[in-house]
């Protein structure tokens, strides 16, 4: 792995086991909405909020993630890849891609992902953190409960996440992460992100906010079917923003 020093980094690893029978020959990544793959649509949203230099981790059908993007030039970016032989799970693929990663705060998000929300957003909580070494450490955008996932998370009280509380989210699978948080976990080691988000918010450690924007994790066919449709009718500005498509025409 060549050191990149990236600010970023895309999850791509996993199997997509509920997306079968399309992830048996294609990488759920790679799975197209509205014409274009969904991790395509987070590499435009990264490039668009300043993130030039991405790490991207790869391990089901990986070769066609790395074939169809390359070093990531034609977004006005640089890809660098991590190879995992199986999927190491969120954290442990974090921890195997340190090495790509710029020590400090790193923005992780899930290649497949689909939403509004501007990752510039997330330049501020980056500088707060290089400011200072006190907590937060990890900071988690947090979406209103999808209806299969209708006890959500943790709990979101005064921009701290809590394990216990009545207002609960569902974690987005947007974050920024000190990456010296994953330095304990063994490179090459599969390791979930679950346990380590609930010592870590016992600590204080996690700050989070609510986003009740456009925000589809396209988990299922079905899903990704509706997510299709949904964009097949909508543009997508430079800016980010829907606009309607004219279907008369």
């Amino acid at each position: 792995m060549r050191a990149v020093q990236a600010r970023a980094m895309i999850l791509a690893a996993g199997r997509g086991e509920r997306m079968r029978p399309l992830t048996d020959t294609m990488p759920k990544p790679l799975l197209p909405a509205g014409g274009r793959p969904l991790i395509v649509r987070q590499i435009e949203a990264l490039a668009r909020a300043g993130f030039d230099s991405i790490a991207i981790n790869v391990a089901w059908l990986g070769d066609q993630l790395v074939e169809a993007l390359g070093d990531g030039g034609r977004w006005g970016v640089t890809i660098a890849w991590s190879r995992e032989p199986e999927p190491l799970e969120v954290a442990g693929g974090i921890a195997n891609a340190l090495p790509l990663l710029r020590p400090g705060p790193v923005v992780v998000v899930s290649g497949d992902v689909w939403t509004r929300y501007d990752y510039r957003d997330l330049a501020g909580r980056i500088a707060a953190m290089e400011r200072s070494s006190a907590p937060p450490r990890a900071h988690l955008v947090m979406v209103p409960n999808p209806v299969w996932h209708a006890g959500g998370d943790f709990a979101l009280e005064s921009g701290r996440v809590r394990l216990d509380g009545a207002a609960r989210c569902t974690y987005g699978n947007i974050g920024v992460y000190d990456s010296a948080l994953f330095d304990a976990v063994v490179p090459g080691a599969k390791a979930a992100l679950l346990p380590l988000l609930r010592d870590w918010i016992g600590r204080g450690l996690v700050s989070g906010e609510r986003y009740d924007g456009a925000w589809v994790n396209a988990g299922t066919p079905e899903d990704l079917e509706a997510l299709d449709a949904r964009l097949a009718t909508t543009s997508y500005g430079d800016d980010g923003q829907d606009r309607a498509i004219d279907t008369t025409r």
